[in-house]
């Protein structure tokens, strides 16, 4: 038996956060059981966990302190509330049968714990010690998370303590926002009247790149911080190398004309998810975009139907988006670009749309702010909490 699991539990310098193992005495978490409690390491010292001097939990669990202890009342901490919290709770999990059909006699548990050097209520430290150890030693008897509940969260949640979010594209329809500008203030002046809206991607178009270069992916990163940008540099030569360069200058996708090579589509793609952006084949011009995505070996994030501004006096034609999306795989999005309005809105997702590419439509508008709410509004998609820390799935 060899188990994991991890919880986070509570708030301020009181939160606790245990990463925990529990397996075998005469397996590996047994051998790493009886090496830490013999080979100490200064501030680090761990302790068994005892609801009481002389009366030791079973299973027999090892506390190890993930921050150095240098001073008298960390130890004190981590000897009184700590230590009384992680023991209470092994004990009453036997109680509660959680152990059922587990010999707790071979059986051993390691629990990597974090005490903030700011923390002063001892109750609080406690009760949050005492939460998070019984909802990690359910989750690794219970195996959690399980691969279903991983894909469908890890893009849906934050990191709570980065303080900031990683947008990732799991729930279309999107509004994209393509700034095709070369003036700066005008960009800065579009950037802060845009809303803030999980369902709003911003487009560092090809124009603003070519005029100030992909250093003004940080110029945009710096006014909106959670945005997911998009750098269209419709790249036809050299795809891993302008993928890097754009994952370095930390924009979300690259977008890759789909008239370059196969070979530069497909080493794009595959840098790009060495870094974990989004790759967007633009068919601009390309007379069969099906053909295009059935031929690469490795499929792009996001394909974009792109009607160039020299041709938005032509009629709409979204192309038959079904059948991209059944050569792309079905995480495959498709964008709709070029002169979109908001008539057209309803017609585009009708036909398969996932995301709406509008330019000059919100940029050139007298109220920016306005403009993008009312597209917002007709994709008919409510915000989601992505800072949510959830205990239970």
């Amino acid at each position: 038996m060899y188990l994991i699991g991890e919880a986070l539990v509570g708030d301020g310098a009181e939160l606790a956060h245990i990463d925990l193992v529990m397996g075998n005495k005469e397996g590996a978490v047994g051998q790493a059981f009886a090496n830490s409690i013999s080979q100490l390491s200064k501030g680090h010292t761990p302790l068994l966990a005892v609801i009481r001097p002389n009366l030791p939990t079973k299973p027999s669990t090892l506390i190890i302190p993930k921050v150095t202890m240098r001073k008298g009342y960390q130890v004190n901490q981590m000897f009184g509330p700590v230590q009384a919290a992680v023991a209470k709770a092994v004990a009453d999990s036997v109680e509660e049968g959680v152990f059922e059909g587990i010999d707790i006699e071979d059986t051993v548990i390691m629990a990597s714990v974090y005490l903030d050097t700011a923390a002063e209520d001892y109750n609080k430290i406690y009760r949050f010690n005492y939460g998070a150890v019984k909802l990690a030693l359910r989750r690794a008897l219970d195996r959690f998370p399980d691969v279903e509940t991983l894909l469908h969260e890890k893009d849906r949640a934050a990191h709570a303590v980065m303080g900031f979010k990683v947008q990732r594209l799991w729930d279309p329809p999107y509004l994209q926002v393509a700034m095709d500008l070369v003036d700066r203030n005008h960009m800065r002046k579009v950037l802060e009247s845009l809303p803030q809206n999980d369902h709003l991607i911003i487009e560092a178009g090809t124009p603003l790149i070519k005029k100030f270069g992909l250093s003004i992916i940080s110029e945009i990163r710096e006014i909106r911080p959670n945005a997911f940008i998009v750098a269209d540099l419709k790249t036809l030569d050299t795809g891993n190398l302008e993928a890097r360069m754009t994952a370095d200058a930390g924009a979300d996708a690259v977008v890759i004309s789909g008239l370059a090579p196969l070979s530069t589509i497909e080493k794009a793609i595959e840098d790009t998810r060495k870094t974990g952006i989004y790759t967007v084949v633009d068919m601009l011009n390309v007379e069969d975009p099906v053909a295009v995505v059935k031929d690469l070996k490795v499929k792009p994030d996001v394909v974009e139907l792109h009607r160039g501004i020299d041709v938005e006096d032509t009629a709409y034609a979204w192309g038959d988006i079904p059948a991209i999306k059944k050569a792309g795989g079905e995480r495959l999005l498709v964008a709709t670009a070029g002169g979109i309005r908001q008539p057209v809105v309803k017609d585009a997702l009708k036909a398969g749309a996932d995301i709406l590419v509008v330019g000059r439509a919100i940029t050139a508008s007298k109220n920016i702010q306005h403009a993008a709410e009312e597209f917002l509004q007709e994709l008919s998609t409510e915000e989601i909490d992505q800072f949510r820390i959830m205990t239970d799935f």
